[in-house]
């Protein structure tokens, strides 16, 4: 890796010497199984006289030719970067290479379907990985026109950004695809995905009258599976809710969306082209949260196609821009446009969460990034750039008013359609929109990080009346930003057996301490709640009475918003040493039967999984998790049969179960001499019981290879590596250490479930590998993609154990290595961060 980043200032020098790029990329496809041929032409305007580089990580350089003249690849082309002498005002390149097929889900990615043998291709290019399928100008601000052309099996679909044209035959075998050039627009939402892929095609009638085809893609063998008339009916609903919101049409010919093998994320917004994790096709059953998950991806990559497509940002400092606005607004669309009514429920449950988290972490860094290279930006896609940016721009939405946001974001995209910007640019339109001074906003919500804490601070007479209500404002001392809030406080009592929203009282809270004199003279009710409805950003804390309720009557609660916020409450308490770890493991097991929302049901049990495992007190932690299994069980049985709670709480049950009699069940299950009502053991949940089983010692290897021999699809061949990587032997964690973090080349998706295997273990037999962790870090660093090392470093890192070893191991590490890449530095630290939270929480799971 080192050598194949860029800085900020290498990107503004080359962008003060070149513009007006336009390539023509023409790639064979069917000349090795390693490698591919690419001949790119590129014209360009340059500063007369200077010199530059263009990207292309290669396996071979065969010719560069510069207005004509031949340069010598031996001298001009390290395999990473072409140097590019004595630029002419008008200039013209030409490269043939050939490039590399990757299986690290990084530039254009080969997979080998194990069902039928075809083959697979889809380029992923975010952030600097269009370099590995053609020579280019590598950064966001140099935007220009491309035109591929693709030869490849004659029987395979081809797809880019454009209409896919008419084939012209090759040759008996192969064909080629010769595309219609692309209007401006950024390297990195260029694409290819090309195959024998199955195609289901629909039409729609843009707000401008033009007839937009829709294609929707996936593998043949997976063709049973796909949802198609569903996919097109959110695709739909989205076209229409957002070209009425923006009024502004899409801003592209056709709109593709591909299914595609071993992905790396959820998406891509490839304009007019995008791809999406094969997980959203659905072989066996799934969650709601996860087809919920489904459709706000959907609509997020939709709304990618004005916000980050059409309009880009200029460098990625404002990758938030892009992301943030995708992530809000595609709530909002789901909330509004679709059957998931409880949208912002889920927003409050999963990405809330996860923004929290990450802005507690030492990488923590403000909305606004400072950004001084591409491996910065990498591990930048986190719960801020995405999660924290997507609250903020709600609490912006609902202040400004949301006919005045949308209108300054009209006024945005119509401003600046086809270029790039930077965040002054949108605050202005949005200032001249609502009338409002944003500056002071964006100085304490963007520029800085951290999150608040809010506290209330209670006063009660004998009478059980209020008498003094204060909320408490306080931040981390090393980010002590104190942040005007606008929000809800809400009032919460018994109405005919429920807790019952009785009161709701919307302020202003800013400084350190904002008296509410609204309730002062009030009953005190059994659950008062801060930030009610979810409007603001902080982490809220309950007063001991709310408390208490909380903890013994969650599950009476009748709104899903106010529940959502309760556990985040308390889960962020538990996080942050200030409530008992057991005492919140009886508040999920109390409350989670009752859960109506899927997201928020999947996400506290998670969390419950957590906190038994590695916040408990660890001398009595083996009865806290045998409990936790217990009472996830219990929910199982007395669900609603075939409900998404049953299905939920069985597949946690699977991923807890260790002791003697909860294995007897799980194995019972899998076997059919247990059924549950409604209950389908098909093949995904079948494999999640059998981890289970080989996790406890009551099957093999041998197993795993049975039923990988039934099940010899992808899938299958990522639950098999899961398998044996959670073999409870010596043996077993030594083959996973050696396929995943020793050797190369095993592919992205089964490194990452040979980490989830491997962490699945007692600790006698982690504990071994932590000194070997830290000593492969810098190889593993050096010598893999920038994805496959983070799956390693932070997959591998041995956070599970949560012990004081680990923790020094961390700290030694760090000491010595100060002039690491402060990418590899921001996952060390922060492995070790989530060891000290846990080492926190035992210590406080062991106080009254």
């Amino acid at each position: 890796m080192p050598g194949k980043n860029l800085s900020r200032v290498e990107a503004q020098q080359r962008r003060s010497v070149v513009d007006n790029a336009r390539y023509d990329v023409s790639l064979d496809l069917t000349t090795a199984e390693d490698t591919f041929r690419v001949v790119a032409t590129i014209s360009f305007d340059g500063v007369e006289g200077e010199s530059t580089f263009i990207d292309a990580i290669t396996k071979t350089v065969h010719r560069i030719e510069l207005n004509g003249e031949s340069l010598d690849p031996a001298t001009h082309a390290d395999g990473i970067r072409i140097q590019l002498p004595s630029l002419a005002k008008h200039n013209t390149l030409v490269i043939e290479a050939d490039m590399i097929y990757m299986n690290t889900g990084e530039g254009l990615h080969r997979f080998v379907d194990p069902v039928d043998g075809e083959v697979y291709l889809y380029s992923q290019f975010e952030v600097p990985d269009a370099r590995r399928m053609f020579p280019v100008f590598e950064q966001p601000d140099l935007k220009a026109e491309f035109q591929f052309s693709v030869v490849a099996p004659k029987h395979w679909q081809v797809v880019s950004n454009q209409t896919t044209p008419e084939p012209e035959v090759v040759d008996d075998a192969r064909s080629r695809w010769t595309f219609a050039p692309t209007r401006r627009i950024s390297s990195y939402i260029t694409a290819l995905v090309a195959g024998p892929y199955v195609v289901h095609r629909d039409e729609l009638t843009s707000s401008d009258g033009r007839t937009i085809p829709l294609g929707v893609f996936c593998r043949s063998s997976l063709e049973e599976f796909i949802d198609p008339d569903y996919i097109f009916d959110i695709t739909k609903r989205g076209f229409e809710f957002f070209e009425n919101a923006f009024k502004v049409p899409y801003p592209f010919e056709k709109y593709d969306q591909l299914f595609v093998p071993e992905y790396n994320m959820g998406a891509m917004e490839n304009a007019g082209c995008v791809t999406f994790t094969e997980t959203y096709v659905f072989r066996s059953k799934v969650s709601d949260a996860i087809k919920e998950r489904r459709v706000v991806t959907i609509l997020h990559e939709l709304a990618h196609m004005w916000f980050g497509d059409l309009v880009t940002m200029k460098w990625w400092n404002d990758l938030w821009l892009n992301e943030s606005f995708a992530e809000f607004i595609s709530t909002l669309a789901t909330a509004e446009a679709t059957e998931w009514t409880e949208a912002w429920t889920t927003f409050a449950s999963m990405e809330k969460a996860w923004a929290y988290r990450e802005d507690q972490l030492p990488g923590t860094h403000p909305i606004v990034a400072d950004i001084p290279d591409l491996q910065a930006v990498e591990v930048n896609f986190d719960g801020i750039t995405y999660a924290k940016g997507g609250s903020v721009l709600k609490q912006l939405f609902f202040w400004v008013g949301c006919e005045k946001f949308l209108s300054g974001v009209s006024n945005y995209f119509h401003k600046h359609a086809w270029g790039n910007t930077e965040l002054e640019d949108l605050l202005s339109e949005l200032e001249a929109a609502s009338g409002r001074d944003l500056r002071d906003w964006s100085a304490k919500w963007l520029e800085t990080a951290g999150v608040n804490t809010l506290r209330p601070v209670l006063e009660v007479d004998e009478q059980g009346n209020y008498t003094s209500v204060v909320i408490e404002q306080s931040a981390h001392p090393d980010y002590p930003t104190i942040r005007p809030h606008r929000l809800a406080v809400g009032l919460y009592d018994e109405v005919d057996g429920k807790l019952t929203r009785v009161e709701r009282l919307e302020l202003d809270v800013d400084g350190e301490r904002t008296e509410v004199m609204e309730l002062v003279g009030k009953k005190q009710p059994a659950l008062l709640l801060l930030n009610d409805d979810d409007l603001s950003y902080a982490k809220i804390r309950l007063d001991d009475h709310s408390l208490k309720t909380a903890i013994n009557r969650l599950a009476e609660l009748d709104s899903p918003m106010a529940r959502a916020l309760v556990f985040g409450s308390v889960w962020d308490a538990t996080r942050d040493a200030e409530m008992r770890p057991r005492d919140f493991i009886k508040l999920v097991l109390g409350a989670a039967g009752a859960e109506s929302e899927s997201t928020t049901r999947r996400t506290i049990l998670g969390q419950l999984e957590t906190v038994a495992r590695m916040y408990v007190d660890p001398s009595v932690r083996a009865e806290f998790l045998a409990e936790a299994g217990d009472g996830v069980l219990e929910l199982a049985r007395t669900a609603a049969p075939g409900s998404d709670a049953q299905f939920g709480f069985v597949k946690a049950f699977a991923s807890l179960a260790h002791t003697p009699a909860q294995l007897d069940t799980v194995e019972a299950l899998f076997e059919g001499r247990e059924v549950f009502d409604g209950l389908d053991i098909d093949t995904d949940l079948g494999w999640e019981l059998l981890i289970a089983l080989v996790a406890g010692g009551r099957r093999g290897a041998d197993d795993v290879e049975a039923r990988l021999e039934e099940d010899r699809t992808a899938d299958g061949t990522r639950s098999a590596a899961h398998a044996l990587a959670a073999l409870p032997t010596a043996e077993g964690k030594e083959a996973a250490w050696q396929r995943a973090v020793v050797t190369p080349g095993a592919t992205n998706d089964v490194v990452r479930a040979t980490a989830l295997g491997f962490a699945r273990a007692d600790a006698e037999l982690i504990a071994p590998f932590v000194s070997r962790y830290f000593d492969a870090l810098d190889t593993v660093w050096a010598k893999r993609s920038f994805h496959m090392a983070s799956f390693i470093i932070e997959g591998f890192f041995p956070a599970e154990l949560a012990n004081e070893e680990v923790r020094d191991a961390a700290t030694a590490w760090l000491d010595s290595h100060e002039d690491a890449s402060p990418a590899l530095r921001r996952m060390v630290l922060e492995g070790r961060a989530g060891v000290e939270r846990a080492l926190a929480a035992q210590a406080r799971d062991r106080q009254a």
